[in-house]
């Protein structure tokens, strides 16, 4: 069975959408991509942090699902990082009404010894500093490191960034964010420049358009299964990136074939995270749902053609 470290925040979300809104909710990029990466035949850990405000529930909640919650750290008197925003009507674009870091201002991350090991390692959406120290830890180099990252620290961190991007295996960034880290319009130069930085494979996604990846002159593309219903798209990259690398964890094949397998899986499990707020969808997810869907996907992007 193949290990996988799962490194990010754990959270609470408040989230309003055009179809109702919350009050704080479980949340977090490790969350999602934990609960996607439950649906494989994988050992997995969390490595973050909380206050002592974090239900003890939403912890035996991870527990139950196989998440190795040894290095969720829990300080006493402190708060869990807090995150509250409004949706537009499009769902594509969002405002950030609250953020608040609390205990995730001074989060130094600490491997467990049992996942120092791990063949996978999913370097959620943090400081590129904590990230680093992460890989720093690993007492040998994983067969795959997996960095998600966003425009923000791209503004503020691009240098320590950098220093990241040049270790790791895989980056998943959206289309935006492809473009502001490489000054290139074109998706496939930018995929170019991206591959010279550090990264084997580059993962740009496109929201309701899909997926596309790259390494060296293969490109592959997936598209985003139609849904009837979208009801709130927070965690949705999370969740893609939960089921990439726990596909991958637990295949143990790493050729650009499986990886391209890897983005359907989690673009399969994506669709899901959006039909409810928050995890809701992912807590109670199936086996028999998730290949039901599956077959949908093969569906949608099979067909027979003569060449001439």
């Amino acid at each position: 069975m193949g290990k996988l470290l799962i490194v990010g925040t754990v959270a609470f979300d408040a989230i309003e959408t055009p179809f109702g809104k919350t009050d704080k909710i479980l949340g977090g990029a490790a969350t999602f991509i934990g609960l996607a990466a439950s649906q494989f035949d994988v050992k997995s850990a969390i490595v973050s942090i909380v206050g002592d405000d974090f239900p003890q529930e939403y912890i035996d909640l991870l527990k139950n699902k196989n998440i190795d919650t040894s290095s969720l750290e829990v300080v006493k008197g402190g708060k869990t990082f807090y995150w509250k925003g409004k949706y537009h009507n499009d769902l594509n674009s969002r405002d950030t009404l609250v953020t608040e870091l609390n205990t995730l201002a001074d989060f130094k991350p600490v491997v467990p010894n049992d996942y120092k090991d791990a063949d996978v390692v999913m370097l959620g959406n943090l400081h590129p500093s904590v990230q680093m120290s992460v890989i720093e830890q690993m007492a040998k180099r994983p067969k795959l490191v997996v960095l998600d990252t966003m425009n923000f620290w791209m503004d503020n961190t691009l240098e320590e960034l950098m220093e990241v991007i040049k270790h790791t295996d895989v980056i998943t960034i959206n289309d935006e964010e492809a473009r502001q880290l490489t000054n290139e319009y074109s998706l496939v130069k930018a995929a170019e420049k991206i591959q010279e930085m550090g990264p084997r494979y580059v993962v740009i996604k496109k929201g309701e358009h899909g997926a596309l990846l790259f390494n060296e002159d293969n490109v592959f593309f997936a598209p985003a299964l139609p849904l009837e219903e979208v009801f709130d798209p927070t965690g949705a990259g999370d969740t893609f990136a939960g089921g990439f690398s726990g596909f991958l964890a637990a295949t143990d094949n790493t050729s650009f074939n499986n990886l391209k397998s890897a983005v359907i899986h989690g673009s399969n499990l994506a669709s899901f995270c959006v039909e409810r707020f928050g995890t809701e969808r992912m807590q109670s997810l199936g086996k028999d749902e998730v290949n039901s869907r599956l077959h949908q996907f093969k569906a949608l992007t099979q067909f027979d053609i003569e060449l001439q």
